[in-house]
């Protein structure tokens, strides 16, 4: 199954207008998980995935299964 968490912790990052840094610090990480999560490198754990997912106001399974740069009203 093919998952979009990479494309969409990027895209829902850059539409709020913040960087990797702040997106670190509302998730209590460095600055390299981001950039990781990012890249495909690394995926966030369950607590980091409903901790984004509340940041952004989108569902963890929105979060993980749609491309949401093709979903947004």
């Amino acid at each position: 199954m093919q998952t979009f968490i990479a494309t969409n912790i990027k895209y829902l990052r850059t539409k709020k207008g913040i960087t990797q840094e702040q997106l670190a610090k509302v998730c209590n990480k460095g600055n390299t998980a981001i950039g990781n999560w990012e890249k495909g490198i690394r995926e966030p754990n369950a607590v980091d995935l409903a901790n984004l997912a509340n940041f952004f106001g989108v569902s963890i399974d929105d979060l993980i299964k749609k491309d949401l740069r093709f979903n947004d009203n």
